[in-house]
């Protein structure tokens, strides 16, 4: 698998990226290692994951697969702090939570350091320079190599990045933003793609398969061993199965009909391929629908297919987000 730099670092991570979120929830430890085993021999390295993924669960089960059958220096663990259970305040990124956060998240990954420490959402009671100096005391401890956000709109992200490029003393410089995009959800492309690629941040694209909608899966029905027939995780897929998004999911196969492949494959090429966009994180329910993502590797969409796609899943850009004069 080819690799990428991750923003404006020497960080090289792999092009597609393993996401965990269902690890230890609906995964258990054998799933998510045949899934890891195909990921590391297919030359991915980026696993992402979350101290709230599965409360510490998805961290666990990930150290333990490093302990006993990819080795550490193999990958590129990416783990993310400051959502809470707490319904009243459910970010917290104060400096003390989120040090407190990455303490417990290297314990219970088995190492004494994360590649990428990402703020998971931000946190509106407190100031950014606090969070933000938690980011620079972990890389400076040694316990993160790289810093990133996460679910940051775009003015967020923009005063962030430039708060560490200009703020007094040693700053860490963002890394990444992890935020959901794909054919179905392309609103980063308002704000946050343009601050991203102007500052130097690479977007690791989450959900790239719109939910799993994007595979076509839903197109007659809703089948009974997937996500949106999961109690906890249907509401996360219905947004998802409306008019609009059908008409998308028809442009889609019919490109994979035309070019002789899948639905996945062209929906996950689209994403990879766009500008800024470093390594979207693909969650699979088992090792045979992770392999599935991964031979997109071979993938190169046509122009004429790639402007097809992008003009039936337009999103409404219009003032501010243009220019005024065109409009």
């Amino acid at each position: 698998m080819e690799s990428r730099h991750l923003g404006r670092t020497g960080l090289r991570v792999s092009r597609i990226g393993l996401g965990t979120l269902t690890w230890a929830r609906d995964t258990g430890e054998f799933e998510a290692a045949e899934q890891l085993k195909v990921f590391w021999e297919a030359g991915g390295t980026l696993v992402d994951t979350a101290d709230v993924y599965a409360d510490g669960g998805a961290e666990y089960i990930l150290g333990r697969l490093m302990e006993d059958l990819v080795p550490r220096r193999d990958l590129v663990v990416a783990t993310k702090a400051g959502s809470v259970p707490d319904p009243d305040r459910r970010f917290d990124g104060s400096r003390g939570h989120l040090l407190s956060a990455l303490d417990a998240s290297l314990t219970r990954l088995g190492t004494d350091y994360v590649d990428l420490w990402q703020i998971h959402a931000f946190d509106p009671f407190t100031p950014i320079e606090e969070t933000l100096q938690a980011l620079d005391i972990a890389v400076g401890s040694g316990r993160a190599r790289y810093a990133g956000v996460s679910n940051f709109c775009g003015w967020q992200l923009a005063k962030a990045a430039t708060w560490q490029l200009a703020g007094p003393g040693t700053r860490t410089r963002l890394a990444s933003t992890q935020m959901e995009y794909s054919l179905l959800q392309r609103g980063i492309e308002r704000e946050v793609l343009p601050a991203a690629l102007d500052l130097g941040i690479g977007v690791l694209p989450s959900s790239p398969l719109g939910r799993g909608v994007l595979t076509g899966k839903y197109r007659h029905g809703t089948p009974t061993d997937s996500r949106g027939a999961s109690d906890h995780l249907a509401p996360f897929v219905e947004p998802y199965l409306d008019a609009d998004a059908t008409r998308v999911v028809d442009a889609v196969t019919t490109a994979a009909h035309g070019l002789a492949t899948t639905p996945l494959q062209v929906a996950l090429a689209w994403v990879r391929d766009r500008p800024g966009v470093v390594a979207p994180i693909v969650g699979a329910r088992n090792a045979t629908q992770l392999g599935a993502a991964l031979s997109v590797e071979s993938l190169t969409l046509p122009d004429e297919i790639c402007q097809a796609l992008d003009d039936v899943s337009a999103p409404v850009h219009r003032y501010p987000d243009q220019d005024w004069s065109t409009l």
